[in-house]
């Protein structure tokens, strides 16, 4: 269901009917379901809203397109105060992040960093360099399987331009000698970062869309607004405090949909102060031969992740949830078990294919009982 377009001073003034705002309401079964392959399609989070709001209040989703998918918010609303203008600022404050982070722009800071950090050490704003400290930890904690420097892999497999190939071993081979968070040096005293090989390049994508999350997060609390949902492109959500019109407090109920059904739904989870990524290459693939090639890339070897259909993490932050998923695919069951007992703040679900045709087989890592529930039937 596609909202209509309000001006945001009629919004904010109230002159909005109560059926428009209304339209704006964005449920479980209004959200339409990526395209997919039945093979292996992309599992999505969807946000389940239940019971009924206050006469004067309206549970209000809010879009806005940024780092090529839909940045949503949802929240309880009135007429009468002034919280819609915080989330069209949160919005705003997304566009301004894609500008610096984005790598198709000449003028963003990451395009500057690749442009010039090979010659000499760049400095960057603090907030960014924070990203890349974060993004080294990580490295080092998933011994390599989050690396945001892998794009000549992406390139390699023609992933990047959407033209997937099979790569020759020397091509893949050639392209991991540009790869490696190891060849960035980050200086925290001077707040720069300098390439220490040639042909090395960033990408911040597995990172970005939790990272601007956290940004909106911050920016909403600020200015005292809780009791919200927001969301990038399905695959990432941060929640706060509680979901307006259920009778109960306690969280926000977020579904998984199911891998090999995507009309079902393969488990429930509530989120209350936290957020949750999943990742899977239901979308993004390409078959040679009867094979299947997806397009997140284990940067340890150079070819595509395989042995998952998704991988979905639970996490204090959303930037933390969104690299990690995105890794814990690469990784797998037993390195991702690790990861999780060393880390318990961390909780996952892996997906799999199960023996029996039609079937999945789930790995639950740091998951409480009152937090998720696997349907029976999966």
């Amino acid at each position: 269901m596609s909202a209509p377009h309000h001006s945001r001073r009629s919004f904010l003034q109230g002159q909005a009917t109560a059926q428009e705002l209304a339209s704006l309401t964005d449920i479980v079964e209004d959200i339409a379901p990526i395209a997919q392959s039945a093979a292996a399609p992309n599992a999505s989070l969807v946000p389940r809203t239940s019971g009924e709001m206050g006469r004067d209040s309206f549970l209000v989703s809010v879009r806005r397109r940024a780092m090529a998918c839909e940045f949503e918010v949802q929240m309880a609303a009135s007429r009468d105060d002034d919280s819609m203008e915080h989330v069209f600022a949160a919005l705003d404050l997304v566009e301004s992040l894609e500008s610096q982070m984005t790598v198709y722009r000449d003028d963003g800071e990451v395009i500057r960093i690749n442009r010039e950090a090979a010659n000499r050490p760049v400095r960057v704003e603090s907030r960014l360099f924070a990203v890349f400290q974060f993004a080294e930890r990580l490295h080092r904690e998933t011994g390599g399987a989050l690396d945001i420097t892998s794009g000549p892999l992406s390139e390699a497999w023609g992933f990047s331009r959407r033209e997937g190939r099979v790569p020759s071993d020397a091509a893949i081979a050639a392209a991991r000698e540009r790869v490696g968070m190891q060849h960035i040096g980050l200086d925290a005293l001077k707040r720069t970062i300098k390439f220490r090989r040639p042909g090395i390049s960033v990408n911040l994508n597995s990172i970005g869309k939790g990272y601007a999350l956290d940004r909106m997060a911050e920016l909403l609390a600020t200015n005292l607004v809780d009791d919200y949902l927001l969301h990038g492109g399905k695959s990432s959500v941060l929640a706060r405090g509680d979901q307006p019109g259920t009778a109960v407090a306690g969280g926000w109920t977020i579904g998984l949909r199911h891998p090999l059904r995507p009309a079902e739904r393969l488990a429930e989870f509530v989120l209350r102060n936290q957020a949750m990524s999943t990742s899977g290459s239901g979308t993004q693939f390409f078959i040679r031969r009867g094979r299947q090639y997806g397009h997140i890339l284990d940067p340890r070897t150079g070819r595509p992740a395989e042995g998952l259909y998704s991988a979905t993490v639970i996490a204090p932050t959303a930037a933390e949830a969104d690299a990690l998923s995105t890794a814990f695919y690469v990784m797998g069951p037993e390195e991702v078990a690790g990861y999780c007992a060393a880390h318990p703040e961390i909780s996952a679900l892996l997906v799999a294919p199960a023996k029996r045709e039609g079937e999945v087989r789930l790995f639950a890592y740091g998951l409480d009982d009152r937090q998720w529930q696997a349907f029976s039937d999966v």
